[in-house]
């Protein structure tokens, strides 16, 4: 199977580099000249309509959207997820689109709050975002306590640990004062991403794109 990662380091695109790397599927890195202007060509535009990152070109087509190429290799590989007939398999669709839809666009929101809200709001926008995510992280962290789940755990990589695991370096990294989070506040998903950022994959990740020795749950370290 050939695939072609179109990416940049450090950004959603490293969720799905992550999970190829946990596969141990053959790919290429395409790396995007944010910067310069890549994502608006229209040679990437044809794998991408949306001009974001990542996008991935398998066999079956181009796919873009972060969820949307996990559950892919997910269901082609039959790792690192519930299957299509998995009795787990609602749960874990609920989780992972709540991730993408609620948890990583709250993310965005801290990040460029002139986007939904305009420039003149940027602060309000921001503070809203703070408090969603805190919500959002208690609801998984509520999750993992009461449910263990298999596809969520210290003991099985996951997808859905990968993805959350990026979201939650890039909060830290953030200001810790009003905006930044503190991983304390949830001990059982700091069990989980602790456990996946020290995997073999992750490590080899990390150390390509200069993430530190913790980039889930001490990130800059």
């Amino acid at each position: 199977m050939t695939l072609t990662l179109h990416h940049a380091p450090d950004f959603a695109s490293t969720i799905v580099r992550l999970a190829l790397e946990e596969l141990q599927l053959p790919h290429t890195l395409a790396l995007a000249d944010i910067d310069g202007g890549a994502l608006s060509s229209p040679d990437y535009r044809r794998v991408n309509p949306v001009g974001l990152i990542p996008a991935l070109e398998t066999p079956d087509g181009p796919i873009f959207e972060t969820a949307a190429i996990l559950l892919w290799l997910v269901d082609k590989t039959g790792r690192l997820g519930p299957g299509p007939t998995d009795p787990d398999r609602g749960a874990f669709l609920s989780w992972l689109f709540f991730t993408s839809n609620a948890l990583h666009q709250a993310a965005l929101a801290m990040f460029y709050p002139h986007r939904p809200a305009g420039e003149a709001n940027s602060d309000a926008a921001r503070a809203a975002a703070h408090d969603q995510i805190i919500a959002r992280l208690g609801l998984i962290e509520t999750l993992i306590a009461t449910q263990s789940p298999r596809w969520l755990s210290p003991d099985h990589p996951s997808v859905l640990g990968y993805y959350i695991g990026i979201l939650t370096r890039w909060l830290i990294l953030l200001p810790p004062a009003p905006y930044g989070i503190d991983l304390a506040q949830f001990p059982h998903l700091h069990t989980v991403l602790a456990a996946h950022e020290s995997r073999p994959a992750a490590q080899r990740v990390a150390a390509d794109e200069g993430l530190g020795a913790k980039p889930f749950t001490q990130p800059g370290v």
